[in-house]
């Protein structure tokens, strides 16, 4: 079992997650996750992997 999403945009999603953490360290990370579910348009179990799947805090 991989942990790497299946899908292209889920993909894209935790790329642009990971990007927005590295350059904007202070904003709030339910708001850049549900921003993503936007921007890529991810589907409710997609939106879940991701809150799952990135971690808390960047250390």
């Amino acid at each position: 079992m991989s942990i790497q999403p299946e899908g292209e945009e889920i993909r894209k999603a935790v790329k642009w997650v990971s990007d927005q953490r590295k350059f904007k360290p202070g904003k709030d990370l339910n708001k850049i996750i549900e921003e993503a579910c936007i921007k890529f348009n991810l589907s409710p179990k997609e939106a879940e992997f991701l809150e799952r799947f990135v971690p808390n805090s960047c250390s």
